[in-house]
């Protein structure tokens, strides 16, 4: 809103399972499906004691208070059948086919199974095996697919999700220590009888990892930035990306105008924003007295429609304040980037609607403290 970024808290309702501190989980967006409320799906992950996770969770909004006080709900899914294993930095899709839907899981990295594991070996990850889980939402039910074509594990790459038709692009593979630029496409096809998958390999790929995907039109047109390229060098270069009913296009596009501190920093991270933007957190290494500070920059692309014709590339930075008179923020608790890219519309001239009312908070004490995230500080 204004072109600020602002961090609110943001509370889980009273039926809402534990959901743990996940890094690297698999995450899906899921449209209205009947009955059913528009979700998202989260599989996997590993957490800060290094566990890794083998659950999938529904979150959606359960409810929005008068001042703008988010709700979430978070579900377990009971899942059955042949179930994939704890994993994470793999990818979740969401398939349609013949009235149908299912989850897909491809990719991600385990630990050995205990029969392998030695003492030098204990806590090391390894591929997960080349194989293709669905889920079926409605039942929880899983079944697992080995495809010819896939014959190397591969984790943190991309997938793009069009009808019955899943597009994986990049990735590296433990095994190889390679990032390939190749790309799969995975058609799905639910009959009724059982559902059938067929694997194209195409030679028009990316070598890429951990990247960014972005939403950039009103149909299936993403931008892809950020990432690496190779274990010690970023990948500073910007692609479009097209799925329409003849396939797959990708072409190079120019990148926003990268400030020096993302050009040079070693590491980076971030995530969409929704509505052609994204977030970009660079640490800002040996410039401050905290040690896990960072600088956050949004950077924001031309969606068709929008009346914009440039990419920009607009600073913040993390602050954090009252640390001897606030409690800590736990793990278990969470932040609410902003508000949805259709809210926006309407916000321009709120008032005093957008802010803070402490007596919407049931326990005061269960906020933790507040981080600011704006243009101006």
């Amino acid at each position: 809103k204004r072109e600020e970024l602002k961090l609110r808290p943001v509370s889980f309702s009273n039926d809402s399972s534990y959901l743990p501190p996940l890094r690297c989980p698999a995450v899906a967006h899921l449209d209205p499906w009947g009955s059913d409320p528009e979700c998202y799906l989260i599989h996997g992950g590993r957490t800060p004691n290094n566990e890794i996770s083998g659950s999938l969770y529904l979150l959606n909004q359960d409810s929005r208070g008068s001042n703008r006080k988010v709700t979430l709900r978070c579900q377990e899914k009971e899942l059955v059948g042949e179930m994939p294993g704890p994993r994470f930095g793999h990818t979740a899709s969401v398939v349609y086919s013949r009235g149908k839907r299912a989850c897909v899981l491809f990719g991600g990295r385990c630990y050995r199974p205990p029969g392998e594991r030695t003492t030098e070996t204990w806590n090391c990850v390894m591929d997960c095996p080349p194989q293709v889980f669905l889920i079926d939402l409605d039942f929880g039910c899983c079944s697992s697919h080995i495809v010819p074509e896939l014959t190397d594990g591969q984790s943190f790459h991309v997938a793009l999700a069009r009808d019955d038709c899943i597009y994986i692009l990049g990735g590296h593979s433990l095994s190889s220590d390679t990032r390939p630029a190749r790309l799969l496409r995975i058609q799905v096809q639910l009959l009724l009888g059982g559902p059938v998958l067929s694997c194209n390999i195409m030679d028009n790929g990316l070598s890429l990892t951990s990247t960014i995907t972005v939403k950039s039109g009103p149909g299936h047109e993403y931008v892809v930035l950020g990432g690496y390229q190779s274990e010690t060098q970023k990948r500073l270069e910007c692609n479009n990306v097209v799925l329409d009913d003849t396939g797959i296009h990708i072409e190079p596009r120019d990148p926003p105008p990268w400030t020096g501190e993302i050009t040079h920093s070693r590491t980076w991270f971030g995530g969409s924003l929704g509505k052609g933007s994204a977030l970009i957190g660079v640490p800002t290494e040996g410039r401050s007295a905290q040690p896990d500070a960072h600088s956050f920059y949004q950077v924001s692309f031309h969606m068709e429609g929008d009346g914009s014709g440039e990419e920009t590339i607009q600073g913040c930075s993390q602050e954090s304040t009252d640390f001897e008179d606030s409690a800590p923020l736990e793990d278990s608790e969470e932040l609410y980037f902003g508000r949805e890219p259709h809210e926006l519309e309407d916000s321009s001239d709120d008032g005093d609607d957008d802010t803070y009312n402490e007596e919407d908070e049931e326990d005061e004490s269960q906020t933790g403290y507040w981080m600011s995230c704006c243009l101006g500080c």
